[in-house]
């Protein structure tokens, strides 16, 4: 049995990053990834031609020596693949109401693309070049 999950997809937003008792670090990030909609099984096709997309979003929590590199080079609209596992959890509100959350526990991130920037600072596509 394994707990083994691979996403590919852009960064939603930069990471956040905290420290926990002097210790461990913790990076924080939502990652979007996307799949072509379907209807009855058929891949429904935009005005355009192209394949209308669903996306997903996923809360990647990474940890440590990993949570570092997340927080020093990671930042919203860049490509990376995680490499982890889900991670299930379980808590009571303020309501004392049953609520359940699921994240993917990072191992390890990679860098696929960084986001081009326009001179004014603004995304504008992903770059095959990692600044580093």
């Amino acid at each position: 049995m394994t707990n083994f999950v691979l996403l590919v997809g852009n960064i939603g937003n930069d990471p956040e990053t905290t420290r926990v008792n002097k210790k461990t670090t913790i990076s924080v990030f939502r990652l979007a990834t996307s799949r072509p909609r379907r209807v009855d099984g058929k891949v429904v096709k935009g005005e355009n031609g192209y394949a209308e997309q669903d996306t997903e979003w996923h809360r990647i929590k990474s940890f440590n020596v990993q949570a570092e590199t997340v927080e020093k080079h990671c930042v919203k609209g860049m490509k990376v693949a995680v490499f982890g596992r889900i991670h299930n959890t379980q808590w009571k509100d303020k309501e004392g109401n049953d609520r359940y959350g699921t994240e993917i526990l990072a191992d390890r991130v990679e860098f696929i693309a960084w986001p081009k920037r326009d001179r004014a600072g603004g995304q504008t596509e992903d770059s095959d070049e990692i600044p580093f």
